[in-house]
Protein backbone atom coordinates (compact mmCIF):
# COMPACT_ATOMS: atom_id res chain seq x y z
CA UNK A 1 0.00 0.00 0.00
CA UNK A 2 1.39 3.33 -1.28
CA UNK A 3 2.37 6.38 1.31
CA UNK A 4 -0.32 8.16 -0.37
CA UNK A 5 -2.84 5.51 0.32
CA UNK A 6 -1.66 4.96 4.41
CA UNK A 7 -1.85 8.55 4.47
CA UNK A 8 -5.88 8.51 3.23
CA UNK A 9 -6.50 5.75 5.29
CA UNK A 10 -5.06 6.32 8.56
CA UNK A 11 -7.99 8.15 9.89
CA UNK A 12 -10.28 5.72 9.12
CA UNK A 13 -7.78 3.23 10.76
CA UNK A 14 -7.32 5.41 14.03
CA UNK A 15 -11.63 5.91 14.29
CA UNK A 16 -11.64 2.10 14.30
CA UNK A 17 -9.11 1.95 17.04
CA UNK A 18 -10.83 4.30 18.98
CA UNK A 19 -14.02 2.34 18.55
CA UNK A 20 -12.82 -0.44 19.89
CA UNK A 21 -11.35 1.33 22.43
CA UNK A 22 -14.77 2.80 23.65
CA UNK A 23 -16.27 -0.37 22.97
CA UNK A 24 -13.90 -2.21 25.73
CA UNK A 25 -14.04 0.99 28.19
CA UNK A 26 -17.99 0.89 27.89
CA UNK A 27 -17.96 -3.24 28.31
CA UNK A 28 -15.89 -2.76 31.18
CA UNK A 29 -17.99 -0.08 32.81
CA UNK A 30 -20.34 -2.39 33.93
CA UNK A 31 -22.49 -3.58 37.06
CA UNK A 32 -19.37 -5.71 38.84
CA UNK A 33 -21.75 -8.50 38.93
CA UNK A 34 -21.74 -8.50 35.26
CA UNK A 35 -18.33 -8.06 34.85
CA UNK A 36 -17.69 -11.81 35.16
CA UNK A 37 -20.15 -13.46 33.02
CA UNK A 38 -20.23 -12.77 29.53
CA UNK A 39 -16.51 -12.33 28.28
CA UNK A 40 -15.38 -11.27 25.31
CA UNK A 41 -15.02 -14.13 22.56
CA UNK A 42 -12.65 -14.04 20.43
CA UNK A 43 -11.14 -15.32 17.70
CA UNK A 44 -8.20 -15.12 14.55
CA UNK A 45 -8.03 -17.03 11.44
CA UNK A 46 -5.34 -17.49 8.80
CA UNK A 47 -5.80 -18.94 5.24
CA UNK A 48 -2.75 -19.50 3.11
CA UNK A 49 -3.25 -21.38 -0.69
CA UNK A 50 0.83 -21.85 -1.95
CA UNK A 51 1.58 -23.40 -5.49
CA UNK A 52 4.87 -24.07 -7.57
CA UNK A 53 5.50 -26.26 -10.34
CA UNK A 54 3.48 -25.61 -13.49
CA UNK A 55 1.86 -22.57 -11.55
CA UNK A 56 3.23 -20.11 -8.93
CA UNK A 57 -0.10 -18.59 -7.29
CA UNK A 58 0.09 -16.86 -3.41
CA UNK A 59 -3.42 -16.24 -1.41
CA UNK A 60 -3.22 -15.36 1.58
CA UNK A 61 -6.54 -14.37 3.94
CA UNK A 62 -6.44 -13.36 8.03
CA UNK A 63 -9.98 -12.13 9.84
CA UNK A 64 -10.08 -11.36 13.47
CA UNK A 65 -13.34 -11.33 15.07
CA UNK A 66 -13.94 -10.02 18.66
CA UNK A 67 -17.65 -9.90 20.20
CA UNK A 68 -19.33 -10.02 23.87
CA UNK A 69 -23.23 -9.57 24.89
CA UNK A 70 -24.47 -8.51 27.91
CA UNK A 71 -28.25 -8.12 28.90
CA UNK A 72 -28.35 -4.33 27.25
CA UNK A 73 -24.89 -3.62 25.49
CA UNK A 74 -24.07 -6.04 22.24
CA UNK A 75 -20.48 -4.87 20.43
CA UNK A 76 -19.05 -6.51 17.62
CA UNK A 77 -15.84 -5.89 16.08
CA UNK A 78 -13.73 -7.46 13.23
CA UNK A 79 -11.12 -7.11 10.44
CA UNK A 80 -10.21 -8.93 7.79
CA UNK A 81 -7.44 -8.87 4.86
CA UNK A 82 -6.56 -11.05 1.44
CA UNK A 83 -3.94 -10.66 -0.09
CA UNK A 84 -2.92 -12.79 -3.81
CA UNK A 85 -0.61 -13.16 -6.37
CA UNK A 86 -0.36 -15.04 -10.11
CA UNK A 87 2.85 -15.62 -11.84
CA UNK A 88 4.36 -12.75 -9.43
CA UNK A 89 1.77 -10.07 -10.20
CA UNK A 90 -0.75 -9.00 -7.67
CA UNK A 91 -4.57 -10.03 -8.07
CA UNK A 92 -6.10 -9.38 -4.13
CA UNK A 93 -5.28 -6.87 -1.97
CA UNK A 94 -8.20 -5.85 0.02
CA UNK A 95 -8.62 -4.77 3.84
CA UNK A 96 -12.05 -4.31 5.95
CA UNK A 97 -12.42 -3.21 9.44
CA UNK A 98 -15.38 -2.42 11.28
CA UNK A 99 -17.37 -2.33 14.42
CA UNK A 100 -20.74 -1.96 15.52
CA UNK A 101 -21.90 -1.27 19.25
CA UNK A 102 -25.82 -1.87 19.86
CA UNK A 103 -27.83 -0.70 23.38
CA UNK A 104 -31.15 -2.83 23.21
CA UNK A 105 -33.54 -0.74 24.45
CA UNK A 106 -36.25 -3.86 24.85
CA UNK A 107 -35.16 -7.71 24.81
CA UNK A 108 -35.69 -7.62 20.81
CA UNK A 109 -35.83 -3.90 19.83
CA UNK A 110 -32.01 -1.93 19.84
CA UNK A 111 -30.66 0.92 18.22
CA UNK A 112 -26.79 0.83 16.98
CA UNK A 113 -24.28 2.54 15.87
CA UNK A 114 -21.47 1.27 12.92
CA UNK A 115 -18.48 2.27 11.57
CA UNK A 116 -16.42 0.51 8.58
CA UNK A 117 -13.23 1.42 6.64
CA UNK A 118 -12.21 -0.45 3.57
CA UNK A 119 -9.50 -1.15 1.19
CA UNK A 120 -9.26 -2.47 -2.29
CA UNK A 121 -6.42 -2.31 -4.60
CA UNK A 122 -7.50 -4.20 -7.29
CA UNK A 123 -11.30 -2.77 -7.17
CA UNK A 124 -8.99 0.45 -7.14
CA UNK A 125 -10.85 1.47 -3.83
CA UNK A 126 -7.88 3.52 -2.41
CA UNK A 127 -10.38 3.83 1.04
CA UNK A 128 -13.98 3.66 1.77
CA UNK A 129 -14.92 5.01 4.93
CA UNK A 130 -18.82 4.53 6.20
CA UNK A 131 -20.78 5.80 9.29
CA UNK A 132 -24.16 6.16 10.70
CA UNK A 133 -26.28 4.85 13.61
CA UNK A 134 -29.92 2.84 13.13
CA UNK A 135 -32.58 0.48 14.70
CA UNK A 136 -32.57 -3.04 15.01
CA UNK A 137 -35.10 -5.60 16.06
CA UNK A 138 -34.46 -9.42 16.51
CA UNK A 139 -37.29 -11.85 14.88
CA UNK A 140 -35.90 -14.76 16.82
CA UNK A 141 -33.43 -14.03 20.00
CA UNK A 142 -32.66 -17.97 21.37
CA UNK A 143 -29.68 -19.21 22.79
CA UNK A 144 -28.81 -20.98 20.24
CA UNK A 145 -30.36 -19.13 16.85
CA UNK A 146 -31.11 -15.24 16.53
CA UNK A 147 -32.57 -13.46 13.55
CA UNK A 148 -32.22 -9.79 13.22
CA UNK A 149 -32.78 -6.51 11.02
CA UNK A 150 -31.39 -3.30 10.97
CA UNK A 151 -32.27 0.17 9.38
CA UNK A 152 -30.48 3.25 9.05
CA UNK A 153 -28.57 6.45 7.61
CA UNK A 154 -25.42 5.99 6.66
CA UNK A 155 -22.30 8.43 5.24
CA UNK A 156 -20.24 7.17 3.20
CA UNK A 157 -16.60 9.01 1.97
CA UNK A 158 -14.34 7.68 -0.08
CA UNK A 159 -11.55 7.40 -2.88
CA UNK A 160 -12.60 5.29 -5.83
CA UNK A 161 -11.21 5.54 -9.44
CA UNK A 162 -9.08 8.23 -8.29
CA UNK A 163 -11.80 10.34 -7.02
CA UNK A 164 -13.17 11.71 -3.85
CA UNK A 165 -16.86 11.11 -3.05
CA UNK A 166 -19.11 11.91 -0.09
CA UNK A 167 -22.63 10.59 0.11
CA UNK A 168 -25.41 10.14 2.16
CA UNK A 169 -26.81 6.08 1.75
CA UNK A 170 -29.71 4.01 3.29
CA UNK A 171 -28.23 0.59 5.15
CA UNK A 172 -31.09 -1.65 5.17
CA UNK A 173 -29.17 -5.27 6.53
CA UNK A 174 -30.19 -8.78 8.37
CA UNK A 175 -28.12 -11.44 9.69
CA UNK A 176 -28.71 -15.21 10.62
CA UNK A 177 -26.71 -17.26 12.99
CA UNK A 178 -27.50 -20.78 14.21
CA UNK A 179 -25.31 -23.14 16.36
CA UNK A 180 -26.11 -26.25 14.95
CA UNK A 181 -24.69 -28.14 17.66
CA UNK A 182 -21.15 -28.14 20.17
CA UNK A 183 -19.10 -28.28 17.24
CA UNK A 184 -21.02 -26.40 14.05
CA UNK A 185 -22.29 -22.89 13.50
CA UNK A 186 -23.76 -21.52 10.46
CA UNK A 187 -24.19 -17.98 9.72
CA UNK A 188 -25.45 -15.68 7.04
CA UNK A 189 -25.08 -11.87 6.48
CA UNK A 190 -27.00 -9.26 2.98
CA UNK A 191 -26.71 -5.68 3.65
CA UNK A 192 -28.44 -3.44 0.67
CA UNK A 193 -26.65 0.45 0.86
CA UNK A 194 -28.38 2.55 -2.41
CA UNK A 195 -27.12 6.11 -2.31
CA UNK A 196 -30.27 7.96 -1.30
CA UNK A 197 -30.31 10.63 -4.23
CA UNK A 198 -29.34 8.19 -6.87
CA UNK A 199 -30.50 4.77 -6.57
CA UNK A 200 -28.64 3.27 -9.18
CA UNK A 201 -25.48 3.99 -6.94
CA UNK A 202 -25.63 1.00 -4.55
CA UNK A 203 -23.50 -1.89 -2.85
CA UNK A 204 -24.63 -5.01 -1.76
CA UNK A 205 -22.56 -7.27 0.33
CA UNK A 206 -23.66 -10.64 1.11
CA UNK A 207 -21.80 -13.41 2.97
CA UNK A 208 -22.27 -17.22 4.09
CA UNK A 209 -20.41 -19.01 6.70
CA UNK A 210 -19.98 -22.91 8.59
CA UNK A 211 -17.51 -23.23 11.24
CA UNK A 212 -16.64 -26.76 12.51
CA UNK A 213 -14.61 -27.12 15.87
CA UNK A 214 -11.67 -29.63 15.20
CA UNK A 215 -10.28 -29.19 19.21
CA UNK A 216 -11.63 -26.82 21.92
CA UNK A 217 -10.17 -23.66 20.37
CA UNK A 218 -9.24 -24.64 17.10
CA UNK A 219 -11.95 -24.54 14.10
CA UNK A 220 -11.82 -25.12 10.39
CA UNK A 221 -14.01 -21.85 8.99
CA UNK A 222 -15.30 -21.80 5.27
CA UNK A 223 -17.24 -19.17 4.34
CA UNK A 224 -18.51 -17.07 0.97
CA UNK A 225 -18.36 -13.55 0.69
CA UNK A 226 -20.00 -11.62 -2.13
CA UNK A 227 -19.53 -7.85 -2.78
CA UNK A 228 -21.88 -6.50 -6.02
CA UNK A 229 -21.48 -2.48 -6.22
CA UNK A 230 -23.51 -1.46 -9.19
CA UNK A 231 -21.52 1.76 -10.11
CA UNK A 232 -17.36 0.39 -9.58
CA UNK A 233 -14.00 2.25 -10.53
CA UNK A 234 -13.50 2.45 -14.69
CA UNK A 235 -12.55 -0.76 -16.01
CA UNK A 236 -13.51 -2.79 -12.75
CA UNK A 237 -16.08 -5.52 -12.85
CA UNK A 238 -19.49 -5.00 -10.24
CA UNK A 239 -19.27 -8.21 -8.80
CA UNK A 240 -16.22 -9.59 -6.72
CA UNK A 241 -16.48 -12.99 -5.15
CA UNK A 242 -14.27 -14.64 -2.69
CA UNK A 243 -14.19 -18.33 -1.01
CA UNK A 244 -12.51 -18.86 1.97
CA UNK A 245 -11.39 -22.26 3.77
CA UNK A 246 -9.13 -20.97 7.36
CA UNK A 247 -8.08 -22.48 10.40
CA UNK A 248 -9.05 -20.35 13.48
CA UNK A 249 -8.25 -20.08 16.71
CA UNK A 250 -10.11 -18.89 19.64
CA UNK A 251 -7.86 -16.90 22.49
Amino acid sequence: MSTTIRTAYAPALATIASLVAACSALGQAQDPALQKEPTWEKSAALGLTLTRGNSETLLFTGNIQATKKLPEHEFNLGADATYGENEDVKNAENFRGYGQYNRLFTEHFFGYLRLEALHDDIADIDYRITVGPGVGYYFIKEKDMSLRAELGPAYVHEKQGGEVNDYLTLRIAERFDWKINERAKLWQSLEFLPQVDDWDNFIVNAEIGLETSITAQVNLRTYLQDTYDNEPAPDREKNDLKFVTAIAYKF
